[in-house]
C-alpha cells in the first residue's frame, strides 16, 4: 500500500494517518519486527505469547521512533534528494517540532512499556537502539562517513 493511498483524507499541505505512519519509516519497521520475531523463535526458553506480543509491538513502536527521529533530523537533506523530498516532513504535511515530539515520546513510550511488559534488560537495549539509531548513525555517522550503512547496521 502507498504512503498516499493512506492518506486519501488530508488536503494539500496538511497531514494525514497516511503521513503520520510514514513518519515511522515502516519498512525499515517491519524489518525489526521480523528480527524481534526471530530472536523469541530462536530463544533457548519459551516466552509467553502475550509477552511475546507485547514485546513485538513495543519494539515496533521504539522501531518507529527512531524512524521519526531520523527523519526529523534529516529534514534538510530529504528536502534535496528526489527520492526523499516527498516524506512529511521535507514536503510541508508533518512539522518538524512534531515529528520530534512524536519520535521523543514513542520512544520513552516504547521503552517503558517494554519494561513493564516483559523486563528491563530488554527495555534498556531498545533504549540503547534508539539512541543508536538517533545519535551515532543518524546525526553522526551519516554525515561523516560514506561507511554509515555499515556501521549503522549494527542498530538493526
Amino acid at each position: 500500500m502507498s504512503d498516499a493511498s493512506l492518506n486519501t483524507q488530508a488536503q494539500p499541505g496538511e497531514a494525514g494517518f497516511g503521513d503520520y505512519f510514514a513518519l515511522l519509516k515502516p519498512r525499515v519497521m517491519s524489518l525489526v519486527v521480523f528480527t524481534a520475531l526471530v530472536g523469541l523463535l530462536a530463544a533457548p526458553i519459551g516466552v509467553h505469547p502475550f509477552i511475546a506480543f507485547c514485546s513485538v509491538l513495543f519494539i515496533a513502536v521504539g522501531g518507529g521512533a527512531s524512524g521519526a527521529l531520523n527523519m526529523w533530523w534529516d529534514a534538510d537533506i530529504d528536502e534535496v534528494m528526489k527520492r526523499t523530498a516527498s516524506r512529511p516532513i521535507p514536503s510541508g504535511k508533518v512539522e518538524p517540532k512534531e515529528a520530534l515530539a512524536i519520535g521523543a515520546t514513542l520512544s520513552v513510550f516504547a521503552v517503558v512499556m517494554l519494561g513493564l511488559a516483559a523486563n528491563w534488560m530488554a527495555a534498556g537495549i531498545l533504549a540503547f537502539t534508539i539512541f543508536f539509531y538517533a545519535v551515532i548513525y543518524t546525526m553522526w555517522l551519516k554525515r561523516w562517513t560514506p561507511q554509515h550503512i555499515v556501521i549503522g547496521g549494527a542498530a538493526g
